[in-house]
């Protein structure tokens, strides 16, 4: 009953936080709430006995938020100092979503640790003589790997387009011409010089 309830709660709550994503005017609140969305998806892996991924979707997944949260900075020109003034009436909102997170945080913990309330759950996520990693790789680097390496494409692809989004032009900055660096000749970047004996350079 008291899994069902966890699952429940923690549904409710990402449902509604991706689409406060959407939602949001604000791109600052629109990361914050999509952070909430990945607490809550990495708490129903860890319903599923899937620990591993929940870890991965925490570290990995709410890393590259901050990525983009730098992203959006750089991208949209956000002036904290405005968003600074109003602080004080969004107090009350960012408390609620802290004592969530930890409400969250304290009822995965106890099914992480009680053996009695994951026995059940974990067993049968994995097989009985694998752990949860060598099932994941194996599952992903045999039947998958074509998927996997598509999915690699993929973000490379992403990374080239924030880059190239990202970049400015600015005048009196020196830029790289990969072109010119290669044309040139030995004769432009050194001088030969025929020193006598007994003479100084």
């Amino acid at each position: 009953m008291l899994t069902a309830i966890a699952f429940y709660a923690f549904s409710f709550i990402l449902i509604v936080s991706a689409a406060m994503v959407v939602l949001s005017r604000n791109p600052v609140h629109s990361v914050f709430f999509l952070i909430l969305a990945f607490f809550n998806a990495a708490a129903l892996f860890v319903l599923l006995g899937a620990e591993f991924i929940a870890m991965i979707l925490v570290i990995v997944y709410v890393g590259a938020v901050m990525l983009l949260f730098l992203s959006v900075v750089m991208m949209l020109d956000v002036d904290f100092a405005e968003l600074k003034r109003g602080i004080s009436k969004y107090l009350p909102l960012g408390a609620a979503v802290g004592l969530a997170l930890v409400t969250e945080l304290i009822i995965i913990g106890y099914y992480w640790v009680s053996p009695g309330a994951t026995g059940s759950v974990i067993a049968s996520a994995t097989p009985a003589h694998m752990t949860n990693t060598a099932a994941l790789g194996q599952i992903l680097y045999t039947t998958y790997v074509y998927y996997f390496q598509i999915a690699g494409l993929v973000l490379l692809v992403a990374m080239i387009g924030a880059i190239v989004l990202t970049q400015r032009r600015r005048p009196g900055v020196r830029r790289q011409s990969v072109s010119r660096q290669i044309a040139r000749r030995p004769s432009l970047s050194m001088e030969t010089k025929d020193v006598k004996p007994g003479q100084g350079g």
